[in-house]
Order: C-alpha cells, then structure tokens, then sequence
C-alpha cells in the first residue's frame, strides 16, 4: 500500500470515529471516583445507565463521547460504591421494632425499667408491652440477667415481653409467664426456663423457651406491617443499603414484601431465608425458588444453636465462666434430614451456628451431604466460634462463611468471659475463614446491631469499636483488607445469593445500584470511616436517597 493510500485509510477511519453518533441513555455519572468491584476494570470516573442497568463504565471522554443523556451528574470527584449489601439482617424485626420498646444501648437495668415504664404510659392502648435490645452484660448496675418482679414492680397487670439483643433470650413479667402457660418444670428441647433457688421461674426464656409467648402476641396487621417496613427503608436507604438478605421469615411475610415491592412502595432489593416450617417447605418445594428482580427466595434459615451472651450458643467443652455447654435448637439427625430435604429440592441451606459445637456438627452434615465440589453455595451464618480443625470443610465442599464484622466488636469483653484465653482466638477470626473458603459474605444481623454497613466494613479492618478501641484492634490479626471487605459487602455478598450475575458491582448489564459517599473509604484514615456520611443512594438509576 503505497504512502498517500495509507494516509487516506487513517483519515477516512478518523473521519468515521468522529462522526459516530453518541447512543442515547438515561443518565451519565462523570467525575467521580467508582469503585467498580470489577476486576476487568476496577477502577473508573465514568458510567452510563439505561433502564435501570449499566451501560458502560469509564473514563470521563469515554463515557461523554459514546454517549447523551438528558440526566449528566458532575459527582464533583466524590467517591462511588456499588450499592451496599448486607448479607445477614433482619429487617422485618428491625421495621416492627421502632414502633416497640427500644433498650438497645442502655447501660443499666434501672435506665432500662424507667424506658418501659415510659413506653407504657405512652401507649396505654396496647395489650401487650413488647420491646427489645436490653443486655445485661451491658449493665453497670450488675451483669446478672433480671427477673420478673423487675417488671412486675412497674407493670404488674399487663403482659410484657422483651427480647434480648440477640434474640435468643425474652425477659418477661409474671403476667406474660401466666397467660402462656409457662411451666418452670418443664424441661424444654432447644431452650431453657431459668429458675430460681426455689424453682420458680425468673422470667427468663431461651430461645424455644419463648415459642409459647411469641404463639400469643397479636400481630401487626397490613397497614401496621406497610408502615414498618416502609420507615425500616427510610433509614436503610439512608445509610446506603440497597440489597438485604432477610434471614429467616415465612411465606406470608415474603409475599407481603413482594407486594410492596409490585406496587412501587419498597424500592430495596431482598434476598430472603425461608423458615424451615412444614407449610413453607410444602410451598417452595412444590413452587421452587420465587427468583424476581427484587425479591429472591432460595435458601431456607435454620437455626443451629443460640448466642454466647445468653449461653445457648453449644460448646465443645463447657463455657470458661459457667458449667454449661449450651445446646443445640434440634437433633443432629434433624439437622442432617434438613440438608437432605434442601439438596434434593435445590435449595440453599444457611444455618445459624455461633459454638465451635454446632459449627462442626453442621460442617460435617453439609460435608455428607454436598460431597465435595459443587456449586450449591450453602452458608454457615456467623460462624462465630470455629475451631482450627473444622475450618478446611469450607474451602473442600464450596461452604460459605456469612459473618457480622461489628459481632466481634460488640462480643469482645463478653466472649472473652464466655469462651477462655484459648478458644477466643478461635472465634470472629475472619482473615482465617477467608483465607480457607477464598470468600466472605459480609452483614450485620441488625437490629442485633446497628444498620450502617460501614461499621461493619471498619469493624473488618480495623477490629475497634465507634471509638476505635482497642488501640492494637481486637485480636487484629484477624482483621481483613479494604479491598475485600468492600467485596464481602457487594459481590461476595451477591455471589452468596446467586445473585452476582445482576449486582454486587458496577458492571454493564447490571443494575445501576450505587451509593455516592462524602469520603472515600478506601484510602481515608480508619479512624475515619465511622464518620462517613452518604449523600446519595440509587436503585435501579433512580436516587432513592439524598442527604
């Protein structure tokens, strides 16, 4: 090809580039700082939405140049982050629970009753008093669980009911204990009714203890439940959650949800746990899994055992203050049918396990039944206390540990009461889980904790609490990097749901989820990071959320 053809080829070629018509999108995001969560191109200033999905990501003559959009967001060189997900919570819990008793934080018994005498008197329309939150360990005025004339000394005629932070203990008065029928003789499988000296019951129930009470408290009908859930997303938009895994509600409650969602009111995504009752199980087996695009339904909740702070979490050896070992909620044989039930099925099964007991009770079940390699993403959640031999179960049968960062920061003075100088460096080791399973979905378990996910990503990093303490980070060789506790809260977490194909990154063909953040995350001062304000959350292209 001689010299002046050459020369005609590349200006015919530079000719047609620039005369390439921009394609027409919905909005243009430029000037930022995007944390893609996108390993082909992780990092980008630029991208373009349409119909509520990703187009294409970055640079800023890019994105300009191949595209027009009547909506172009100058982000001013902020930080952006795939929309934040939080892999294990409880939102319906959390929505009903701002419209109940609030003891979360509360740093004494006395605090505590003056609170629920208050709520009383501000409510004398209710039948019932019912709250949560409270924890003794908490409590300057004694660390002893409290009693039933506590509350019987403030409201001795209507019912109350109170259930601990972790939700595996109620504190109930005497009236509550009598309209349920509660026998402090009867010996309860997978729970425990404290007594006293004398018997009598305290008006502490643990964990299957509570079904007879929880089996008589009215329920919130639709528009009481409506309003709930629709104030819960108010605040969890507000600290950028934009997908959720609700873990553990029955069917009604799930179709409720999608309702909302149907009728445009409940913008947020969900991943939802079933519970494992015989009428949800006929449902979804007969069914199969409900897959939409805000709304999943393919994993059923069990619950393994209960929490260390109530002592119900099953130990291997007894618990360092106390002769307990704790206890399973079911027999391993039940354990073991569940797994077969949900193999055969294809359902994920995500186990609630905090002892180094049932977490190697639960890995060896799942072991037996998944046999090896496969790709059916079954999750341990918490995996609080896992001792060193247990741990390979999850990288040789595809386990997935579903972890609460803020649980080591708000368990540390607790557990280490609970488990001993030896067994706490078994327990929140999430460096260690990662390193063996190559994954961690990242969550929070509120209201157990709070709802900002950012706690958890600096409680991950850092290992200290709001005041970042301890100086040295709590058993900091734990902690993990930014880089993947921002996976463990996006991709990980989507990828834990089988949802990575349609979120948990910033990546065309995926919705346009996204959170836009006042500081970056990623390179400010951990001591920073709790202080980080949102300003704008989107779902599906659309703000959702602005500061």
């Amino acid at each position: 090809m001689n010299k002046n053809l050459r020369l005609l080829l590349v200006l015919s070629l530079l000719l047609a580039y620039g005369c390439k018509k921009p394609s027409e999108v919905d909005t243009i995001i430029y000037n930022a700082t995007v944390y893609t969560v996108d390993d082909d191109n992780p990092l980008v200033s630029a991208f373009a939405i349409k119909e509520g999905k990703i187009v294409a990501t970055g640079a800023d003559y890019e994105i300009k140049g191949d595209f027009v959009a009547p909506e172009v967001i100058d982000m001013e060189g902020k930080a952006v982050f795939p929309g934040f997900y939080d892999a294990h919570c409880h939102f319906v819990r959390y929505g009903l629970g701002l419209t109940e008793v609030n003891l979360e934080d509360i740093k004494s018994k006395e605090e505590s009753l003056k609170t629920i005498a208050q709520f009383a008197e501000d409510n004398p329309d209710r039948d019932w008093i019912v709250g949560w939150g409270w924890n003794q360990t908490l409590w300057e005025d004694g660390k002893d669980f409290p009693s039933r004339y506590d509350l019987d000394a403030i409201l001795p005629d209507k019912p109350v009911f109170l259930i601990r932070v972790d939700g595996h203990a109620a504190w109930l008065n005497s009236k509550a204990l009598e309209m349920a029928g509660i026998d402090p003789t009867e010996e309860v499988s997978g729970g425990a009714i404290l007594t006293d000296e004398s018997g009598n019951a305290t008006g502490i129930l643990v964990d299957k203890a509570m079904d007879p009470v929880k089996a008589i408290l009215p329920e919130a009908n639709d528009r009481q439940l409506a309003d709930a859930l629709l104030l819960a997303e108010q605040n969890t938009l507000a600290v950028g959650l934009t997908s959720m895994a609700e873990a553990g509600l029955d069917k009604e409650i799930i179709f409720f949800i999608d309702s909302l969602q149907e009728a445009g009111q409940l913008k947020s995504r969900f991943y939802t746990m079933i519970n494992p009752t015989e009428e949800n199980m006929d449902h979804f087996f007969k069914e199969g899994p409900m897959l939409k695009d805000r709304l999943t339904a393919r994993a059923f909740k069990i619950y393994g055992d209960g929490a260390l702070g109530s002592r119900g979490a099953c130990l291997l050896a007894p618990y360092h203050d106390h002769a307990t070992h704790g206890f399973l909620l079911s027999s391993p044989e039940r354990f073991e049918e569940l797994a077969v039930l949900m193999n055969y099925h294809d359902f994920q099964m995500n186990t609630h396990c905090i002892g180094d007991s049932t977490n190697r009770i639960l890995l060896d079940i799942y072991a037996r039944v998944l046999k090896g390699e496969n790709d059916k993403r079954w999750r341990i959640e918490h995996a609080q206390v896992v001792n060193p031999e247990d741990r390979p179960y999850f990288a040789e049968h595809n386990i997935i540990p579903s972890v609460q960062p803020t649980h080591a920061i708000s368990d540390m003075n607790m557990a280490q009461e609970r488990l001993g100088p030896v067994r706490i460096f078994h327990a929140y080791a999430y460096r260690s889980l990662l390193e063996t399973a190559g994954i961690l979905a990242l969550g929070s378990d509120f209201p157990v904790e709070k709802i900002n996910p950012l706690d958890g990503f600096h409680a991950a990093v850092a290992r200290k609490d709001k005041n970042n303490q301890p100086i040295n980070g709590f058993i900091a060789n734990q902690a993990i990097s930014r880089e993947d506790a921002l996976k463990g809260m996006t991709i990980w977490a989507a990828y834990s749901g089988f949802e990575e194909e349609m979120k948990g990154s910033l990546s065309p063909g995926k919705f346009a989820d996204f959170v836009v953040l006042d500081r970056d995350i990623m390179s400010c001062d951990e001591e920073e990071i709790r202080g980080t304000s949102i300003l704008e959350t989107f779902i599906n292209g659309e703000r959702v959320y602005k500061k």
